[in-house]
């Protein structure tokens, strides 16, 4: 079980706000989901990546219900796809539940940390212009060479610490 890092009303205030805070930015664009709600409860109260998993994927189904009965009265709905995409999504969060107990919590944790770097890449280079996207490839493409670097050959790397917790 993860410590607690704040108590009583600091807890109560610090999570308020992750929650305002990711509310906000996953309301404004839409996106967020799991990678940026998983963080709002690890943070403020200190719990450990499977814990604030689960906790997230309430906090994601009610948002998406939401979400779904805010659309309903102004947007043709794909029910086909919509059905299809649930499907499989929930049969990918058993398997992705029942393989979460076999994988140490650090090791969940360093692979989401990659997931969001790779998200967020992805997203970053859809966004871009054409006329930035290749210089920001190419200063993401130097980021995650250098990260390589340190994690291979440096023995005092960060990322090398963080993953073999020593």
């Amino acid at each position: 079980m993860g410590r607690v890092l704040l108590d009583g009303a600091a807890f109560g205030l610090a999570t308020g706000l992750d929650g305002a805070a990711f509310g906000l930015a996953t309301g404004l664009d839409g996106a967020g989901g799991g990678f940026l709600v998983v963080p709002a409860p690890a943070l403020p109260g200190g719990l450990s990546i499977p814990i604030a998993t689960g906790t997230s994927l309430l906090v994601i189904a009610m948002k998406s219900a939401a979400g779904l009965a805010g659309y309903l009265s102004s947007v043709r709905i794909d029910w086909s796809l919509t059905l299809a995409v649930t499907g499989f999504a929930v049969a990918g969060g058993l398997a992705g539940a029942r393989l979460a107990g076999r994988v140490p919590a650090y090791v969940l944790s360093w692979l989401f940390a990659w997931f969001v770097l790779a998200m967020g890449t992805c997203v970053l280079l859809q966004q871009a212009l054409a006329h930035i996207a290749v210089p920001t490839f190419a200063a993401l493409a130097a980021l995650g060479a250098g990260a390589g670097v340190c994690y291979g050959f440096v023995a005092c790397c960060p990322l090398r610490r963080a993953v073999h917790r020593t």
